[in-house]
């Protein structure tokens, strides 16, 4: 049975206030956009700092506030995407940049299983369905292609009989995998942040420190501000049925590992039943309309 990711377009912009129109206005009572209802991106806290069992020189620091958070990716249900106008592209609309071989290689193995059937626009070769780009506006670095009108080319459109949505996603489902198998490091660790590296403690120990935070709009850079819209810090996206601890679990343990992922979960849980003092304001707005 073919894999199909529905898009649904009356919920892509259609918020029970209201919606934006083609041209940016919005046709809601108080004439707020999305972005208006983001939360602000200074707000209070809680981290928990412990170590790997499986490394006593591996340190994981951790956003409680965001993985006790509710947010859930509602692609196709009502995120109104990073681009004006182009809700159904999603967080899709630019090129995914790669951060290392390894990933590139991961995505090499993955387009050798799609076809025209399930791959909107099909394209033969590395380099076809890829580009050179800079990330910084001088050094040069390879991410995964875009269209002439803008997405990137593994994105189907919502209509397509394959399925609409991240070709690479879709092939994941219908062979019985996870997504982040086949698609790039970018793409699956979104929303989260993960930062490491080697510093030195006051005895000259060293350790390999492990930041597991909210990829909000900063994470972006200077441009993150200019996205439309962004999912992290906005009520409509904290509507999930289970903490992101959990949700994101695979994406979690191939980020720190299964034994630091396990010790995580059972720091995560006797947070939530001590209660969690910084509760992310985008969750805490959300929870009238959680169901």
């Amino acid at each position: 049975m073919p894999v199909q990711i529905t898009l649904d377009p009356t919920l892509a912009d259609s918020p029970s206030d209201g919606a934006d129109t083609p041209d940016g206005r919005t046709d809601r009572p108080n004439g707020r956009g999305p972005r208006d209802r983001e939360v602000g991106l200074d707000f209070p806290r809680e981290w928990l700092e412990f170590t790997d069992p499986a490394n006593p020189d591996h340190v994981i620091r951790a956003d409680m506030t965001w993985l006790l958070s509710r947010w859930t990716c509602i692609f196709g249900r009502g995120c109104h995407g990073i681009v004006e106008g182009r809700s159904s592209d999603g967080c899709c609309s630019h090129g995914a940049f790669f951060t290392d071989k390894d990933d590139e290689k991961r995505l090499r193995a993955a387009v050798k299983l799609l076809t025209p059937q399930t791959w909107q626009h099909y394209r033969r070769g590395f380099e076809n369905y890829t580009e050179m780009d800079t990330i910084d506006g001088s050094t040069p670095a390879r991410r995964t292609a875009t269209r002439p009108d803008g997405p990137c080319v593994f994105l189907n459109d919502p209509d397509f009989p394959g399925g609409g949505g991240c070709a690479l996603h879709a092939q994941a489902l219908r062979d019985g995998r996870h997504p982040l198998e086949y698609k790039p490091d970018v793409c699956w660790q979104l929303p989260i942040r993960r930062d490491q590296e080697w510093t030195k403690r006051v005895d000259g120990s060293k350790i390999l420190l492990t930041v597991l935070a909210e990829f909000d709009r900063r994470g972006w850079g200077e441009g993150g501000h200019d996205l439309y819209w962004w999912c992290t810090s906005s009520p409509e996206a904290h509507v999930g049925g289970e903490p992101m601890y959990r949700s994101y679990g695979p994406e979690l343990i191939a980020l720190i590992g299964e034994p630091a992922y396990r010790r995580l979960v059972e720091l995560c849980e006797a947070r939530e039943r001590s209660g969690l003092v910084a509760v992310h304001p985008a969750t805490a707005a959300a929870r009238p309309r959680r169901r």
